[in-house]
């Protein structure tokens, strides 16, 4: 055994004591009087009391409106999301009544600007086909060898894996840059479902079957693809989780995988390490992860109370609200957002497809709960907290569930988002190399107080 080898890779009890000591130690050193914040005009999360962030930077990749200016007041009006100038809603009402996948138009129209035409659009499909491979010996060498029950950690093994692979791995120029984005947007899928796959068969004994992507297919019928053994689909499924990565794909300069990018790509590094920065951004619960604390809120809802009996839903969401129920958080997960009150267009628009798919599935009835904790929720919350702006259900609400109805492992759902938002990750790296110019770098006040050294023999 090497000197600095554990047998076990455990510490001893007397170890984790020292170590639950310096925690203290670091904890009592860290912690701030919040009094500060106001003395000093801190926006904590960079945001103000009513969600609205604090500007930090310009983008024309897309936008988000909550709010109107009236008689100098501003009034929470219904949520609006706009990719490049153009309303999402019309977005998808246009890939619709084509009978198109939206995706990889979306995808299109944040990386360059405008909207593709059909010779433009084919083009672009057949050019993201390209690159619906990996390298040599990469599913056996870097998936199969080290398989993770975390597949977010994964993806981000995956993503810095390919540097190696990259002869021209460092080089910032936009094309280049362009030409390393294609590729992730095209191989993060593929990441997600064979390392799903490879933690399947190893972990859970699970059958081992992987498909190769099909390039005359759209981003998500193949996932399905991938995923499943015998390949099959619907129409309605695909149509489902394109509508899902349309209104994941991008939003906004300022929510925290985004503004990562920003941050890491201003100071100069390549586009593996900026990506596996975004991707360890949405890995976190307050990001990505929140439609599965929905999922999980609605299972415990069903084991533990009558979810026909609507008085019996507000209970248990009053419970909610108060800390008394699930995770005794105080949250109702999927209710409320940091920018929008009155309602967050992208879960207006999902829930439409989401009521379709559970007639197809036979579990509308499940739907009707959902509906029924959207309708309650909002004036609950209002009743019993103290509340800036207003809220309502948003996007992760209704996405948990028409993953389950899709047969997603629920380890998948944050990697879908991060399939999703590549395309806008993408966008906001080179909106920063194109604008490129001081790095990003935002100040701190020290509130420390001086201290005059000590020599170690008067140190208690």
């Amino acid at each position: 055994m090497a000197v600095n080898e554990r047998e076990d890779g455990f510490l001893t009890k007397d170890e984790w004591m020292k170590i639950g000591d310096l925690t203290r130690q670091c904890a009592d050193a860290c912690r701030i009087d919040p009094k500060y914040y106001a003395q000093y005009d801190v926006k904590k999360g960079l945001r103000d009391l009513d969600g609205r962030g604090v500007l930090a930077g310009l983008t024309e990749i897309s936008e988000i409106r909550s709010m109107k200016e009236e008689d100098g007041k501003r009034v929470p009006i219904e949520g609006e999301l706009y990719y490049r100038g153009y309303d999402v809603n019309e977005l998808v009402r246009g890939a619709l009544k084509d009978k198109r996948f939206g995706f990889e138009e979306t995808t299109y129209l944040l990386l360059t600007g405008k909207l593709p035409n059909a010779r433009e659009l084919a083009s672009f499909c057949a050019l993201l086909g390209e690159f619906y491979t990996l390298p040599k010996n990469f599913v056996r060498d870097i998936i199969m060898k080290s398989p993770s029950s975390d597949m977010m950690n994964t993806l981000m093994r995956c993503v810095l894996a390919l540097f190696p692979y990259d002869a021209d791995a460092n080089n910032t120029s936009p094309e280049n840059v362009m030409r390393q984005c294609l590729q992730l947007i095209a191989e993060v899928p593929i990441f997600a479902v064979y390392s799903y796959a490879a933690a399947s068969f190893y972990n859970n004994n699970d059958s081992l079957v992987i498909h190769r992507p099909q390039p005359a297919l759209s981003m998500a019928e193949n996932i399905l693809y991938m995923l499943r053994q015998d390949c099959k689909y619907s129409e309605l499924e695909a149509r489902v989780l394109d509508m899902a990565l349309v209104l994941h794909a991008e939003h906004g300069g300022g929510n925290n995988s985004s503004f990562t990018t920003h941050v890491v790509t201003s100071s100069g590094t390549d586009t593996y390490s900026a990506i596996a920065a975004a991707l360890a951004s949405l890995k976190g619960p307050r990001h990505g992860g929140a439609n599965i604390r929905v999922m999980q809120m609605f299972d415990d809802m069903k084991k533990n109370i009558d979810t026909r009996d609507e008085k019996q839903v507000a209970e248990y969401l009053t419970a909610l609200v108060e800390g008394k129920a699930f995770d005794g958080a105080g949250l109702i997960y999927g209710i409320g957002h940091a920018v929008y009150s009155i309602s967050d267009p992208r879960a207006k628009i999902f829930k439409e497809f989401v009521e379709k798919l559970s007639y197809e599935k036979g579990l509308h009835e499940e739907y009707e709960l959902y509906r029924c904790v959207e309708q309650l929720a909002p004036d609950i919350i209002a009743r019993k907290r103290k509340i800036y702006k207003g809220v309502s259900a948003n996007v992760d609400f209704y996405s948990g569930f028409a993953y389950r109805m899709l047969n997603i492992p629920v380890e998948l759902y944050t990697p879908i988002f991060a399939v999703a938002r590549m395309a806008g990750w993408s966008a906001h790296r080179m909106e920063e190399l194109v604008n490129a110019g001081k790095i990003i770098r935002p100040a701190y006040e020290s509130v420390a107080k001086r201290r005059t050294y000590l020599p170690m023999k008067d140190r208690k």
